[in-house]
């Protein structure tokens, strides 16, 4: 039986690939595929148009699939603590060391901050424009019975607000408080209908201010910070949690790539970033835009 030789060239590319295919399974730093993870997240970082920047690209860089899941902070950590997330982005820092104390989460990066606004009409029959105080401004609402719509939904946002209320010394009932029980971005449009107040992250009210019949009244008090913290479920607690994809989630959003991706998000179209990077920052260096 007769052999023929193999073609120069033929030999030439699979002397290559034979080549190639050795130090890929020698390279131990090569980064692995992070898989299919559920991500449960605020719907400001939803209706802002972040994550429609950051998902994809964290899914071409790393080999994942990733399923958004945009509720409240606090219903973003209810699925972490009942193991239907793999890792959380949320802002509700008091809840979140709650989370932490109770084990439901291994590890907690400072990511992100932007600031809550005040909003309402531009009449503003409360007169609440310009005040200094937040909690001030908020019990000037109530004693006008001035049209304010909650989220109500333990939401991040919806804690500020609570927050707020409890510093101005008020119990807010009645029917000028009206509940909506959605995200941010439906309830911005229930406050715009109602020619009512409320409380909102500034992304996510600059991404629908177009739309809205809306100002800006109070802003800049320190106590309207808001941060964003990346956090990964706990595999000790959820032993079929996608560990390996929310670290790799987490190191993403913390890299200088992805931070400096958050700082120019928004400059183009809003002429300001809508949220401000922290990756590394102690949180009490964290301050307003």
């Amino acid at each position: 039986m007769l052999h023929r030789k193999a073609h120069p060239i033929l030999l030439f590319f699979l002397i290559i690939a034979l080549y190639l295919s050795a130090c890929a399974q020698a390279n131990p730093t090569a980064k692995p595929a992070a898989g299919s993870l559920i991500l449960a997240t605020t719907t400001s970082t939803q209706d802002s148009g972040l994550l429609d920047i950051l998902v994809p690209d964290f899914e071409s860089k790393n080999g994942a699939t990733v399923k958004t899941v945009a509720v409240g902070s606090g219903q973003a950590m209810e699925m972490g603590a009942q193991c239907n997330a793999d890792v959380l982005l949320v802002h509700s820092p008091s809840a979140e060391e709650d989370f932490m104390e109770a084990g439901s989460g291994k590890d907690r990066l400072l990511v992100m901050h932007n600031d809550f606004i005040l909003l309402g009409p531009a009449d503003d029959p409360a007169g609440i424009k310009g005040m200094e105080s937040a909690a001030d401004a908020m019990k000037q609402i109530a004693d006008n019975q001035a049209t304010f719509i909650t989220r109500g939904d333990d939401s991040g946002t919806h804690k500020k607000e609570l927050a707020l209320w409890k510093s101005a010394g008020v119990e807010p009932t009645g029917d000028w408080y009206v509940e909506s029980g959605q995200g941010m971005g439906a309830t911005l449009k229930i406050a715009s209908e109602k020619s009512a107040y409320t409380l909102s992250d500034r992304a996510t009210y600059l991404a629908n201010q177009a739309s809205l019949g809306m100002d800006v009244l109070v802003e800049g008090d320190p106590e309207l910070l808001n941060i964003y913290h990346v956090i990964t479920v706990n595999p000790e607690k959820c032993d079929k949690v996608n560990y390996d994809g929310a670290m790799a989630f987490a190191d993403y959003m913390v890299s200088d790539e992805t931070q400096n991706l958050i700082a120019e998000f928004g400059k183009e179209e809003y002429g300001q970033s809508l949220f401000f990077p922290d990756a590394g920052k102690d949180e009490a260096e964290v301050g307003n835009p």
